[in-house]
């Protein structure tokens, strides 16, 4: 079976420079400014050109029912006038969120613009971001579009991490993703369980994926479950408990299927004995 290794691209040397430009001025500016209000005047600010074409200012004009519509959208790129699902949650450290907020949105908003789906300019933009809200981020991290986290505080991505699209990271509790872990489309992966009849009663476990991990298209990895150094959970598979090293699991709840070893096993490099492989590398 043929090997296809990612390949190396890049927009062009005047795009380059520009979206370089913008992302290191933002990060500066998140650098040196921990003012709430502040953060948040700059995310408006971006805002507004990104998703309007044109600078933020002048007054509203609040006297016109048919300008409404439009006012509710300026008003709405502004982070002080919105709230984000987070911020009603019980457990919620709401002034380590409250610094992070502006840039929550930010991103969010981000994923919803016409650029979004720049993937050179999407990955080191949330990698900027991921820099700011996260517990912790490592180098050479790919985050596709449509990620949804729920603090951030409590997340860690280590090196050579990737997270594809729309994939939820619940980090209501501690949630570590492992060096060179990769987490297919639609996955979810959970750190805080509900009691069965009180909704209210929330339990927060540590959860932890990798290294070298993978966790496969639509599938789901249960509060406190620890994914081990190169293992597998098969598509829409739910892990409701550890998965050990080099395992492949599969099903609901996810059981051992078989070892990575035993997944490469070939009894006769001929093709003419039994071979079973890997699906393709996400």
């Amino acid at each position: 079976m043929p090997r296809y290794q990612y390949r190396e691209i890049e927009p062009t040397r005047e795009a380059k420079e520009v979206f370089t430009r913008w992302i290191e001025s933002m990060d500066d500016e998140f650098s040196r400014h921990s003012n709430i209000a502040l953060r948040g005047e700059i995310v408006r600010d971006n805002l507004h050109q990104l998703m309007l074409g044109r600078p933020h200012g002048g007054r509203l004009n609040f006297t016109l029912t048919t300008e409404l519509p439009f006012n509710v959208l300026q008003l709405s790129l502004d982070p002080a006038n919105v709230t984000l699902e987070p911020e009603y949650y019980g457990d919620i450290d709401a002034e380590r969120y409250a610094l992070i907020k502006p840039l929550v949105w930010f991103w969010r908003m981000f994923d919803r613009s016409p650029v979004a789906l720049n993937h050179w300019l999407g990955f080191r933009l949330r990698a900027m971001l991921g820099k700011h809200i996260f517990k912790s981020i490592g180098t050479n991290v790919k985050i596709y579009h449509g990620v949804e986290f729920t603090f951030g505080y409590n997340l860690t991505l280590e090196d050579d991490v990737i997270i594809h699209n729309h994939v939820l990271l619940d980090d209501r509790g501690e949630l570590i993703i492992r060096k060179g872990t990769s987490i297919s489309e639609h996955a979810a992966v959970f750190s805080h369980a509900h009691d069965p009849v009180e909704a209210c009663i929330i339990e927060h476990r540590r959860t932890e994926v990798g290294p070298s991990a993978r966790v496969t298209y639509r599938s789901l990895v249960m509060p406190g479950v620890r994914i081990a150094k190169g293992a597998m959970l098969g598509a829409q598979g739910v892990a409701t408990h550890d998965i050990g090293e080099n395992t492949i699991a599969g099903g609901v709840p996810a059981r051992k299927i078989k070892t990575t070893t035993e997944a490469h096993r070939f009894e006769d490099r001929t093709g003419e004995g039994p071979c079973v492989e890997l699906p393709p590398n996400d």
